[in-house]
């Protein structure tokens, strides 16, 4: 991780909650500002659905924590306000990781998936984040990039399945061509509506 919050977030003191358990308002205000108070850079993440059972409503938690929280959610949310500045709330779900995952094991024709595989698979898209990079404040990169992100997933993922003697060792340019080659990408045919 790069950019100017990345000491707060590397530090020893590090703490995170993640919200799994689908019972709402669990992250109360007392627990976030207790936990502000004890680390400079909270890391909270709300992540149960539907919006009725999230642990945390982002833009208290920004209230919270001064500004200071990084925050995902399971659901869509827009953007916190606070101090005249907008804090993208990142939608934190598989879409971001397992398609790359599934193409990266297909293009290796790797025969298990391992913690290191997927390990792999989050540091590349932590590796993308706007935010690492000191660009903006959005922790995941916006879904348009999902293309390019998820082939470099994939590639990351091949290469660790090989280097576990999971998959045939094969070059990289011929990885780099059975990625491209079972990439899906959706073509929509135009259709006219027409009244029964």
């Amino acid at each position: 991780l790069q950019g100017d919050w990345s000491s707060d977030v590397c530090s020893s003191d590090l703490t995170i909650l993640i919200g799994v358990s689908g019972q709402p308002r669990l992250f109360s205000e007392e627990v976030v500002r207790a936990m502000a108070a004890n680390t400079r850079r909270p890391i909270i993440f709300p992540l149960s659905n539907p919006l009725s059972r999230v642990e945390a409503i982002p833009q208290q938690v920004i209230e919270w924590t001064e500004g200071r929280a990084i925050v995902a959610t399971g659901s869509p949310f827009p953007a916190a306000q606070y101090d005249g500045e907008e804090f993208p709330i990142a939608q934190c779900n598989n879409s971001y990781i397992f398609p790359g995952v599934g193409l990266g094991v297909l293009a290796c024709a790797a025969r298990r998936v391992t913690d290191e595989m997927l390990m792999a698979s989050s540091e590349m898209l932590a590796e993308a984040s706007p935010w690492a990079s000191g660009d903006t404040r959005s922790l995941l990169p916006p879904l348009e990039q999902a293309t390019d992100l998820s082939r470099s997933i994939a590639f990351a993922v091949a290469k660790v399945a090989q280097a576990q003697g999971h998959a045939s060792e094969i070059s990289d340019d011929l990885l780099l061509s059975r990625i491209k080659g079972l990439f899906w990408v959706p073509e929509y045919r135009q259709y006219k509506r027409v009244n029964l």
